[in-house]
């Protein structure tokens, strides 16, 4: 499937959460979804049958009905999340691939690879914040790959500590869950939807009603201004009109 082409997402996208309460905010999604489940509005909808394992297993922004969508997003925005986002466009990965494949290099960066290298630099600078980390992802594949996470999470730590050389060394565990398991995903599910309509279709009404939530979005393959790419954040604020202009 090409990039750019129906079915096919633009860009790669991976969010961090901070949620101050996860286990609240699992259990106020669960009483949400079991009031959707009894309304008899949304009786025989095919996505709330347990069959189905959609919305009736867990809420999931792709899924899910507007309807029910606009009662998540009410709720979420309850939570005072701080939102970590850090994107990736496709056809600049396919470039770099295609370039290295030229050089003799590999073909192409591989998702593992992609992705872990998103969660040391979305967890750079921030697992020393607290005196203990608990870090829920995302189950992917049939292999929880707990190695390669924990080999990313203690790259992050160590990349800090060589700037900042008296950063404490907090305790840290690890889990993986699927998102039925935990509502800390059901909420960075929504971030990342929202963000990610803003990015592929150019609607920005999602992003916007959890728009003060985002605390920092990494465009890194923007480099416009920076080599590096382009960091929003509360100084420079994210908008539709600074997605169009790329």
């Amino acid at each position: 499937m090409l990039v750019g082409t129906p079915g096919c997402s633009k860009t790669f996208m991976l969010g961090l959460a901070k949620i101050p309460d996860p286990l609240n905010a699992t259990n106020q999604l669960n009483d949400l979804r079991s009031q959707l489940l009894a309304d008899s509005y949304f009786k025989g909808v095919p996505s709330m049958q347990p069959e189905a394992c959609k919305t009736a297993i867990c809420f999931h922004a792709k899924d899910d009905l507007p309807e029910v969508r606009r009662e998540v997003f009410r709720l979420v925005a309850t939570f005072n999340v701080q939102m970590f986002v850090a994107v990736r466009r496709k056809s600049v990965l396919a470039k770099v691939g295609l370039q290295a494949r030229r050089l003799g290099g590999k073909a192409m960066i591989g998702p593992n690879q992609l992705y872990d290298d998103l969660v040391s630099r979305l967890f750079k600078g921030r697992l020393h914040q607290a005196e203990q980390n608990q870090i829920t992802f995302a189950k992917r594949g049939k292999s929880p790959r707990m190695r390669g996470l924990a080999t990313a999470i203690d790259k992050a730590k160590r990349s800090f500590a060589r700037r900042i050389k008296s950063a404490p060394d907090r305790p840290t565990e690890i889990a993986a869950k699927f998102p039925s398991e935990s509502g800390g995903l059901q909420v960075v599910d929504y971030y990342l939807w929202a963000i990610q309509r803003l990015y592929e279709r150019s609607e920005d009404r999602f992003f916007e009603l959890l728009k003060s939530d985002y605390h920092l979005v990494m465009d890194l393959d923007d480099h416009t201004n920076r080599p590096y790419g382009e960091w929003y954040n509360s100084r420079n604020q994210l908008s539709l009109e600074k997605v169009k202009a790329l």
